[in-house]
């Protein structure tokens, strides 16, 4: 008779072999891309190297394709920047700098690098990129992540459970959709703001839930005596408050979207084709909504940086630090020589540590600074914000000294 049979419980163990990686990534900013467009075909303009992984590499970017079938095409290349006894193994993926924060991380195959040898893709075709957001005041930025292969492997102990838990598949978390649906039919609603004559119906335990500033207004002794349930919002269009709803009930940063791009979105997710991403389906059909209401056009996609800023100071009115932050980061897309007055003297406002430094060091530069100077949008940052202007003459003092 075995010895289960006498009751004796069966020894039990697991572990896990695990490939070390090393990652990073760099940023390439294109600035003055129509000049970049005399560029033949075949020839690049190569980056700075960058380390990752104990190898340095440069990204090859080419204006006008690397090869004659990708005449009309951005090429984007990553190389190996120094000789090597032997191949490299490493995964990368070329992005906007823009979509970072909106598209998960999803790697090419691991590719074998060695001196000379490159790889990479036609990005996208010049005539999209000219027509699309990433492309402002002649520049646009892309973000290279690598993650290098060392070929070394380290062995750990693990539970007994990981073996049955490897089987069980969980999806991700969708309380930002079911909470989104709830503002989307507006079921069981309990109060409702005007702004500007446009009205909002909302819950009031959401709306408590996720800022101190609606708790106290709600519920609290700062309590406002509304008329049947209406509550009257001043000093805010009627996109910003829509977008800070949208962010209070499913935690992502509102997009704003062409009404074109919002009907293709619709498409695809009835067709099936749309993941169960950040979004969701329900968004798009509350954006869709929006557009059939009204509150979506075609120049939304050029003022998404306008619309950041508004929203960052709703934010801030209701102590919603999380998406203060979100759009602190959004903005430092936008920083260029027409914006960054008055984006740095928002910052100032709003107590936006980090903006403003991103704001002092685009400044940094005496290109830009030269250009800032001369423009209107420097005046009014000079008259309204005094104490902004003479840290930035301290800084201008430590540079030249």
């Amino acid at each position: 008779m075995s010895s289960m049979a006498g009751g004796g419980a069966p020894s039990r163990s697991a572990s896990t072999i695990v490939a070390n990686i090393a990652s990073g990534y760099h940023i390439l900013k294109i600035d003055g891309y129509s000049r970049t467009l005399a560029t033949p075909t075949g020839k690049y303009i190569a980056s700075l190297p960058f380390t990752v992984g104990g190898h340095r590499w440069h990204i090859r970017y080419y204006p006008n394709g690397n090869k004659s079938d990708d005449k009309d095409y951005i090429s984007l290349f990553l190389h190996l920047h120094d000789n090597v006894t032997k191949p490299v193994e490493a995964q990368f993926k070329f992005r906007f700098v823009g979509v970072v924060a909106e598209q998960p991380l999803t790697l090419g195959e691991l590719r074998s690098f060695s001196f000379g040898k490159g790889w990479g893709h036609p990005f996208i075709k010049r005539e999209d990129l000219e027509q699309s957001k990433h492309l402002r005041d002649d520049s646009f930025a892309i973000r290279c992540d690598v993650v290098v292969v060392t070929n070394e492997f380290r062995v750990e102990e693990a539970p007994e459970s990981t073996a049955a838990a490897a089987r069980i598949s969980v999806p991700p978390s969708d309380l930002h959709q079911h909470l989104g649906s709830l503002l989307l039919t507006e079921k069981g609603a309990d109060v409702v703001f005007d702004v500007a004559g446009e009205t909002f119906a909302a819950h009031r335990c959401v709306l408590a839930a996720r800022s101190p500033v609606f708790s106290a207004e709600l519920f609290g002794a700062m309590k406002e005596s509304d008329t049947g349930g209406v509550v009257h919002i001043e000093d805010m269009e009627p996109r910003v408050f829509k977008a800070l709803l949208y962010f209070v009930y499913t935690d992502l940063f509102p997009m704003t979207k062409t009404t074109k791009e919002v009907e293709e979105g619709v498409v695809e997710a009835e067709e099936g084709d749309v993941d169960d991403n950040d979004e969701g389906v329900f968004s798009q059909h509350l954006l869709m909504k929006e557009a059939e209401e009204g509150g979506i056009d075609d120049d939304d996609d050029d003022d998404e940086d306008v619309l950041s800023q508004h929203l960052l100071v709703a934010a801030d009115k209701y102590n919603m630090e999380r998406l203060k932050l979100l759009c602190e980061s959004k903005l430092c897309e936008y920083i260029d020589v027409g914006t960054v007055a008055t984006i740095v003297a928002l910052a100032e406002q709003h107590h936006c540590h980090e903006l403003k430094k991103v704001c002092f060091h685009f400044l940094s530069s005496p290109a830009n600074l030269r250009a800032v100077v001369a423009s209107d949008g420097f005046k009014h940052l000079s008259r309204s914000c005094p104490f902004v202007m003479e840290e930035l003459v301290a800084m201008l003092g430590n540079l030249v000294s």
